[in-house]
């Protein structure tokens, strides 16, 4: 089987699930700060605080607006409540600091509180649409490393720092063999990540990304990155070094768009090499580990 060919299926459909994640998210947002805009204060990021997700489910299956009914349950019932919650979900043990904010919360009279119970009804169906849609995700995604597995390249693939099994395999759906690109650079002008200079006669343009290219594949690089430069101390330290450089500094997205670069460069060396990925030769190249062995 060739890399791509069993994962593509997936990748469409978990570039789907997470548009409609993302869509979910966002109407629970702005449903809450029309409505209750003091349960967005209770975490610093509440949406992915499954603490604050589990404590708001019991919430808006209880009361739909009516927060008289949590509040005569008591902190100590409510803390229990939401628990049990976690725990279903596969969870541990709950924040009390955020659940305890969120009681708080409860008495809070900012916001259209005239709208509260039909928001609410709406955020309770927006909540049991995005759990379903999270574990959708969960099994799409174990389907797409399940084919990284088959081809046994998952250990290449994550060797490279803060590359998961579940990025490599959206990359690698979308580039199909790495093995028929001659080169990386290759392949990152199939992605449409390699800068090119505008000539006409005598005039010389910027050099910048011309836009062509597979998107799919500059989407799933571009995705790579965030969890990459926070977990790879040789692509943080790129991306400080080209944003804070004297000349030629790069913007933080130029910057970005350069490590999603490096990311394919160092998928397609680490697979038609069958060599894991090494650091030194990540910020040095080769040459570094030749000159050692030549100089003994």
């Amino acid at each position: 089987m060739r890399p791509g060919c069993g994962c593509v299926i997936w990748v469409l459909a978990a570039e789907q699930l997470i548009t409609e994640i993302g869509s979910q998210v966002h109407q629970i947002r702005d449903l809450l700060e029309c409505v209750w805009p003091a349960a967005l204060a209770t975490a610093a990021q509440p949406l992915r605080s499954k603490t604050w997700t589990a404590a708001l489910w019991v919430i808006v299956e209880r009361d739909r607006g009516d927060f008289g009914r949590t509040r005569r349950l008591g902190a100590v019932r409510f803390e229990q409540a939401v628990r049990r919650v976690i725990l279903s979900r596969g969870g541990q043990k709950p924040s009390l600091r955020i659940v305890r904010g969120l009681f708080t919360a409860l008495a809070d009279p900012a916001g259209v509180t005239a709208a509260r119970p039909g928001a609410l009804e709406r955020v309770q169906f927006l909540l049991a649409d995005w759990q379903h849609a999270q574990q959708r995700l969960a099994e799409v995604e174990a389907r797409m490393t399940g084919v990284l597995d088959e081809l046994g390249l998952t250990t290449l693939a994550c060797s490279i720092t803060g590359i998961s099994a579940v990025g490599a395999a959206a990359i690698l759906a979308q580039t199909g063999d790495p093995r028929r690109f001659t080169t990386a650079r290759a392949l990152v002008k199939h992605a449409g990540l390699a800068p090119r200079e505008k000539l006409s006669g005598a005039f010389v343009g910027r050099t910048k990304l011309t836009g062509q290219g597979r998107p799919g594949l500059r989407l799933a690089a571009w995705r790579a990155v965030w969890g990459a430069q926070r977990a790879n101390p040789v692509y943080a330290a790129r991306y400080q070094h080209l944003t804070s450089r004297e000349h030629n500094k790069l913007t933080p997205t130029q910057a970005q768009t350069a490590i999603a670069a490096a990311i394919l460069r160092h998928l397609h060396a680490v697979i038609t090499t069958g060599q894991t990925w090494d650091p030194t030769i990540a910020t040095h190249g080769s040459r570094a580990q030749r000159e050692p062995a030549t100089a003994a």
